[in-house]
């Protein structure tokens, strides 16, 4: 009998922390890929993720602080306990799910490559041998253009801000970034119209995982279901549409 009651009650203490509510949430953001997010000159950050996060905190009814980090550190930052999730807009690959976990996509959007226009452009490593490439460090695309060219000369940056910088200074042939950040970074930017995609969308999920969910501990399984309750909700009652129209002229969700 005493067995039995030692069981019960391990089943109803492991049933409460399963149950565990997060009131008090630090979230890790970028604040440098617009118009996910971005570092506005008096220092506020802003964006779709951004606006994403605090709706979700909203609907949670928890208190978010959003703690600004380089995406090169924003993994280790993370296990270090900076914080508790990232909202960054980061893919949800296998390499990544051996390190942490991740909520339900919030939304997905195709890489592309990007180009001064009348650039050529063939989807051969044959051809881009030798060609520069710029890509953000540890993303996705840098994945994808490391496994598939790696005849040219890739260069890695800590934000897509420094590689279109390069592009319009033409020590680039091409950029690869979220094509989304792309449109928002450099198309519609100052001197933007010089620009082009090029090639087609690109969203294999070997490379470009099922979309960009919300990275946590793998043992705050609690957190991500609070998260992926709320993600639900604000879908349903329009508020999700509210913000991607703020920002797209498109579903950025996904099939």
């Amino acid at each position: 009998m005493k067995k039995i009651s030692l069981l019960i009650a391990a089943v109803i203490l492991s049933s409460n922390v399963v149950a565990k509510e997060w009131k008090s949430i630090r979230i890790g953001v970028e604040g440098a890929y617009p118009p996910f997010s971005q570092t506005e000159a008096d220092g506020s950050i802003t964006g779709f993720d951004i606006d994403i996060a605090n709706a979700l905190c909203a609907e949670m009814k928890a208190k978010c602080t959003l703690v600004k980090q380089d995406w090169d550190g924003i993994i280790p930052a993370l296990m270090a306990r900076k914080f508790d999730a990232i909202i960054a807009t980061m893919d949800i690959t296998a390499e990544r799910q051996k390190k942490v976990a991740f909520t339900d996509k919030y939304q997905h959007i195709p890489a592309r490559f990007v180009a001064l226009k009348d650039t050529g452009y063939e989807a051969t490593d044959e051809f881009m041998k030798g060609k520069n490439i710029g890509v953000q460090r540890a993303t996705s695309m840098d994945l994808y253009i490391s496994d598939n060219y790696p005849s040219a000369k890739i260069k890695r940056y800590g934000s897509a801000d420094e590689a279109y910088l390069d592009l319009k200074a033409s020590r680039l042939d091409y950029v690869m970034a979220d094509s989304a950040a792309i449109t928002g970074g450099l198309l519609e930017k100052e001197g933007g119209d010089k620009f082009e995609f090029v090639g087609p969308q690109l969203n294999d999920p070997k490379w470009f995982g099922e979309g960009a969910g919300i990275a946590i501990r793998k043992k705050d399984k609690d957190l991500a279901a609070q998260f992926n309750a709320a993600l639900k909700e604000i879908r349903a009652n329009g508020v999700y549409k509210e913000i991607q129209d703020k920002y797209f002229s498109f579903d950025v969700y996904g099939g």
